[in-house]
């Protein structure tokens, strides 16, 4: 389980949350400006709560009553941004591996091998990353943060910068994901469809507060009416 009761104050904008959540999928819904992004950033441990708790399970990554705060790297938490981020100067095999070694990870060559052939990224692993296209950086991006072996995925609208053909492409990849990997997932966008097709539980954000909670059904109705 996934808990988050947390305070933020960000200039003249406030966060106010409070969710508990088992999805293999929770998609963050709302305009810009909700407060999505800062709420993966406290997630992550970018951002510091005011006031409150983050917990998967019984692993408690911030208290604010005990100033409890483990920093970002010891979260064991993946973290894909829009701008996939890839280091220009090494290869796409360079840029898979830069999670395992930056959390001191073996070597696994059977995990190695199945995000490679989830993602099908087989035939781009000698590659530059200057010669691939949006959709193959965010396939790398994906990769690199699962060989990190996370037990949380936080997706920062991860489709975002790509047009409609390439986010076709990448959907498929993000359900197989969902389904195969085992891993749960934060999802953040303003696209009610990506949601529908990927999304087990939606939390609908408006000005800071959660304004909705539930299936992806509740987007028939939140889509309507936020201005996204």
């Amino acid at each position: 389980m996934l808990r988050i009761e947390v305070i933020k104050q960000l200039g003249d904008f406030s966060l106010d949350v409070a969710i508990r959540t088992e999805g293999r999928v929770t998609g963050l819904f709302g305009s810009s400006g909700a407060g999505k992004t800062s709420l993966v950033n406290i997630i992550a441990g970018l951002l510091r709560p005011d006031r409150g708790i983050i917990a998967i399970g019984d692993d408690v990554l911030d208290d604010t009553s005990l100033n409890l705060h483990i920093p970002p790297h010891r979260r064991r938490i993946g973290y894909v941004f829009q701008d996939a981020r890839l280091f220009p100067h090494l290869n796409v095999t360079q840029n898979l591996d830069y999670g395992r070694r930056m959390n001191r990870l073996a070597y696994d060559s059977a995990a190695q091998k199945h995000v490679v052939d989830l993602l099908d990224i087989g035939n781009l692993l000698d590659r530059r990353t200057g010669q691939l296209s949006g959709g193959e950086r965010q396939r790398i991006a994906l990769g690199r943060a699962l060989l990190a072996k996370p037990r949380l995925l936080l997706l920062d609208e991860p489709l975002g910068a790509l047009d409609a053909d390439r986010k076709a492409e990448i959907l498929p990849y993000l359900v197989r994901l969902r389904d195969e990997t085992g891993v749960p997932m934060v999802y953040v966008t303003h696209d009610p469809d990506e949601l529908r097709r990927l999304a087990t539980e939606v939390v609908v954000l408006e000005r800071g507060r959660v304004q909705r909670f539930g299936g992806p059904d509740i987007l028939n109705d939140s889509a309507a009416r936020l201005r996204v």
